[in-house]
């Protein structure tokens, strides 16, 4: 449980990560700087900088973060009492709701190595390596209990993530459907790839 003044220090580093990234996605993550970013939340420059010590990090620290969410919120569903095909769908659903929410840091982390190298990048692949491994597992849970056709798990769970990760190509709020409604029609039609009648 964090304490007051961790929460309020999340929460200011939450407020300036959403604003860098608005405002990367309207002008480009070249053309913004530390100052616009700060500029746009009322801030000095040196007060982002006490949060975050350039550009790079305030962009690694939001990718790091979303990846650390999504791997806390497979293992939430993993702890469920639910069948195996409960548990892929409601991963399908709950991994397409966060990428609308957060669609804006998701598709920068789309390519992650247009932004990052080194360690950074490591880091960051082994983040989606670790969510992906989560999601095998589930995957092969299901095909040795026999719920699950028997697949090639790796071209699978590539061909699932694919498809929710491109939603947010084309998700609009202004369609007729809610954000919530939508994750879960998309989840219903991906777990057909894989649970048997």
């Amino acid at each position: 449980m964090l304490s007051l003044r961790e929460q309020k220090t999340q929460k200011k580093k939450d407020d300036i990560v959403q604003s860098a990234l608005q405002m990367i996605a309207e002008k480009g993550y070249h053309a913004t700087t530390m100052e616009d970013i700060a500029s746009n939340l009322l801030m000095t420059k040196g007060s982002v900088y006490y949060y975050f010590k350039n550009k790079q990090d305030l962009l690694f620290q939001s990718q790091k973060s979303l990846l650390e969410q999504s791997i806390r919120n497979i293992d939430d569903i993993m702890q469920k009492h639910l069948t195996t095909a409960e548990k892929l769908e409601e991963t399908m659903a709950q991994h397409t709701d966060y990428l609308i929410t957060e669609r804006t840091g998701f598709g920068m982390g789309l390519r992650p190595e247009q932004f990052f190298e080194g360690g950074q990048l490591k880091d960051i692949i082994d983040l989606r390596d670790t969510y992906s491994s989560k999601i095998d597992s589930l995957i092969a849970i299901g095909i040795e209990e026999g719920s699950f056709h028997d697949v090639d798990i790796t071209i699978v769970r590539n061909i699932i993530v694919g498809a929710m990760n491109y939603v947010i190509e084309w998700y609009s709020p202004e369609g007729t459907w809610s954000q919530a409604t939508l994750a879960r029609s998309i989840s219903s039609y991906l777990k057909l790839i894989l649970v048997k009648d």
